[in-house]
């Protein structure tokens, strides 16, 4: 079990780790550069790929895709009371409480936990956390809706492509397919070092309220998990990923989001920094008893 623990957890550390010392070296990886290619073209090409090659069904994954939905929407609810009781501004919070970091870390240990089928359901998870991302949280943070947004999330082109060609049973070149499978494979090392270069980057404001919102975002998901694995009757590789997923930290996009609207970008830069160094606490227990 713990051999287990290790080949699951150490990729994801280690490389982030090497983002984190980078920095904090003195060098410099240009973040800014860097995530629009991930956003745009490396993610949707992993997803993509993860659909076209997986053994498992596109219904499962849209299935799966679809409780992802409802957990979204119960963190929105636990985050919207959360903020509501404590008397917290909702543009700079709700987002981060209610969407956690199924890419950087989620599809990683999606896939080293459980393989090529886990990171297809993680794929389908993460893909609409990014859609609630870059729709509803970003129009959160923002105080308004943009239905642009919502036209120009690629994830979203990547699933109907991938299952068109599954239902038509339709192959790709094969040129073309090694090369979006070579784009997608980079995708995971590049968000993990810049998850690292994040961390080293940003800087906690006020400790104590952070900690607070950490709890709610990494202990309320656990419980959503809990409720979704228990609702739907999941097991397996299905329950361990939503369980995964359901608890991972705050993403630094909602960091990225505050800055760009000046919510409060310092208490957001604490809460995604408190959260992540939580997870790395609270992952090897939830890893231990899912495995």
């Amino acid at each position: 079990m713990i051999e287990n623990l290790i080949a699951v957890l150490a990729p994801v550390f280690l490389t982030a780790a090497v983002g984190y010392i980078w920095v904090k070296a003195g060098r410099t990886l240009d973040s800014d550069q860097f995530t629009p290619i991930v956003v745009f073209i490396g993610s949707p090409c992993l997803v993509f790929s993860a659909l076209i090659k997986s053994d498992i069904s596109l219904m499962e994954v849209s299935q799966f895709a679809g409780m992802a939905v409802l957990v979204h929407f119960a963190a929105f609810v636990l985050g919207f009371i959360a903020l509501k009781l404590m008397r917290l501004p909702l543009p700079p919070f709700l987002p981060a409480l209610m969407l956690p970091n199924t890419g950087n870390m989620g599809l990683s240990l999606c896939l080293f936990a459980y393989g090529d089928i886990g990171l297809a359901l993680g794929v389908g998870f993460f893909t609409v956390s990014s859609v609630i991302q870059f729709t509803v949280g970003s129009s959160i943070a923002a105080g308004n809706i943009s239905w642009k947004r919502v036209a120009t999330t690629p994830h979203i082109y990547a699933i109907l492509l991938a299952g068109l060609l599954l239902g038509t049973e339709t192959q790709l070149p094969l040129w073309l397919d090694n090369t979006i499978s070579l784009i997608g494979q980079f995708t995971i090392p590049i968000m993990l070092l810049l998850l690292g270069v994040s961390l080293a980057r940003l800087t906690v404001g006020n400790l104590g309220r952070a900690i607070i919102l950490s709890v709610i975002r990494i202990g309320g998901g656990l419980i959503i998990g809990l409720a979704m694995v228990w609702g739907f009757d999941l097991h397996g590789v299905q329950a361990g990923v939503m369980l995964i997923m359901s608890t991972m930290p705050v993403a630094v996009f909602n960091y990225l989001f505050a800055q760009y609207y000046n919510n409060s970008p310092a208490e957001v830069a604490g809460l995604v920094v408190v959260s992540t160094v939580m997870s790395f606490v609270a992952l090897p227990v939830l890893l231990y008893f899912i495995l």
